[in-house]
């Protein structure tokens, strides 16, 4: 993997050159954004770049035997750790349908594991045996003279005594080894752990002309919910009811485009709380959706917005999982009724 096979995100390929140009390269560091913008590619981009003996100063040159390694996957001092639905199994155990995963789409989801797994509705987890099995890997002398890198993919996902285990390893780290922690959800890691990371945030790219598509129904669902649970409009509740036979309709709407629309909602709900903090300078919205947040920013807040980004993600893997799409976006609705009406935390 290259930077150059990875669409966009210049501002995070320049920051990761220019650490490597002034060798003030971080040993841990924590790589955050909503899902689809290419973190896992990118991880694979930067460690093939870090390792690559005739890298220039945009890229790595893909063609050497190091690169070669990396771009399978195959190289040694390449490790990944990610959750698993078997508390007794290693990463190792199923890093073959990982890989396969991975070259065959680079950009992947949790829900693209969970089906590769077979997971159903089990949540997978990086458990307390994985813990102790990067810190056996990182004790190993790095193979060539570049760095070891081990890259945790939804870092989110760790139990929490693995979460003191990785602590440890994060405070006292071997030699020539890089830690990439990458997850959608930092609010759910350890204070502790996201004090000793250097955050790499990855952004959605303005470009991606496909998100305009899923703003009005965006904001069908929540005005229609805000309706319901402040006004008691029940013409709003048959709209929402519509809106979830339409939503579920796979003939014109489709599986991916249904996870498309899930994410995206996950990302403006996430840019509404930031507004609601009043931080303008972090949201990233095109001026349609700047124009709806204005008012309805006010109604995620504290006391909400976990719950509401819960529901979303777990409705986005429901669909990954295939689901019955109009039971699931019919209680979709129902929770977001709910949730919109929850006071904020005093």
């Amino acid at each position: 993997m290259q930077f150059k096979d990875i669409p966009g995100q210049e501002r995070v390929k320049n920051q990761l050159r220019q650490s490597v140009a002034t060798g003030s390269i971080a040993h841990a560091q924590l790589w955050t954004g909503p899902a689809g913008t290419y973190k896992l590619a990118m991880a694979l981009a930067y460690v093939q770049f870090l390792n690559c003996p005739h890298r220039d100063a945009q890229d790595s040159c893909g063609d050497c035997p190091t690169c070669k390694q990396f771009g399978k996957m195959e190289h040694p001092d390449l490790h990944f750790a990610f959750p698993l639905i078997d508390p007794k199994a290693v990463c190792d155990d199923y890093y073959q349908e990982f890989k396969s995963m991975v070259l065959s789409n680079p950009n992947p989801e949790l829900a693209d594991w969970t089906n590769a797994l077979s997971a159903g509705n089990k949540q997978p987890l990086i458990y307390d045996k994985e813990s102790s099995e990067i810190i056996r890997k990182l004790s190993i002398k790095p193979f060539g003279e570049g760095y070891k890198a081990m890259i945790i993919w939804q870092v989110d996902k760790i139990a929490p005594i693995a979460s003191n285990k990785l602590l440890k390893i994060l405070e006292e780290p071997p030699a020539r080894t890089i830690f990439i922690l990458i997850t959608e959800h930092p609010e759910l890691l350890l204070p502790t752990i996201t004090s000793r990371t250097q955050e790499v945030a990855f952004r959605q790219e303005q470009f991606e002309v496909a998100d305009s598509s899923y703003l009005e129904p965006f904001k069908a669902l929540f005005r229609n919910a805000w309706l319901v649970a402040h006004k008691r409009d029940y013409d709003a509740l048959l709209d929402l009811y519509h809106w979830s036979l339409e939503m579920a309709n796979t003939t014109s709407v489709g599986r991916e485009k249904q996870k498309e629309f899930l994410q995206y909602a996950q990302r403006q709900v996430r840019e509404n709380y930031i507004a609601n903090l009043g931080e303008p300078i972090l949201n990233h919205q095109t001026a349609d959706e700047a124009v709806f947040t204005k008012k309805f920013a006010p109604f995620i807040h504290d006391g909400n917005v976990e719950a509401i980004m819960a529901e979303l993600d777990k409705a986005e893997r429901q669909i990954g999982q295939n689901g019955n799409a109009k039971i699931i976006f019919f209680d979709l609705c129902l929770q977001m009724i709910v949730l919109i009406k929850r006071p904020r935390t005093k």
